[in-house]
């Protein structure tokens, strides 16, 4: 019989899973995807960012965020400059067209997020927001503490 604390991570991974497919959803009413809300918000917060860097942030493959990329350049909602610094390198700016879209999907997100904590007060979305921090930067921390060789080992052990 799973422990609460197991239950946890099988709801949290619902929860994750389920609010993916419903902002993907809601993301089609204005022509855009889930991924592509993820790009353009992540970029009015860090404009500038060079899309190795954005690929760690969003936890996207390289190839798979530069196809987004391609897209949304081609739409006119982002563009590439060079990094004066780096001449292998570009960065990554949100456009004037950008900011439409942008402020629809901002206001879209409100909307999701208060169906999804629909029948929560104040006081416990805090405590929520606050929970899951203190969870995010266990796992950090965890995963800090992953040395290369217990990588290893580990890969020996599945490798048996």
């Amino acid at each position: 019989m799973p422990t609460i604390r197991k239950e946890i991570a099988f709801v949290l991974n619902d929860v994750a899973r389920l609010m993916k497919t419903y902002a993907d959803q809601s993301a089609r009413r204005y022509g855009a995807t889930r991924a592509q809300w993820a790009v353009l918000s992540r970029l009015n917060r860090c404009e500038g960012l060079k899309q190795s860097e954005l690929a760690e942030l969003l936890d996207l493959q390289p190839i798979s965020l530069t196809r987004l990329l391609d897209r949304l350049a081609e739409n006119g909602l982002i563009e590439r400059r060079p990094d004066p610094n780096d001449r292998r390198a570009n960065r990554l700016y949100l456009t004037p067209a950008a900011r439409p879209l942008l402020d629809r999907l901002t206001a879209l997100g409100e909307e999701v997020m208060g169906q999804v904590l629909d029948g929560l007060d104040d006081k416990a979305i805090d405590r929520l927001h606050a929970d899951l921090g203190v969870m995010r930067e266990n796992l950090r921390a965890a995963i800090g503490r992953t040395s290369p060789t217990t990588d290893s080992e580990s890969s020996k052990v599945a490798a048996s």
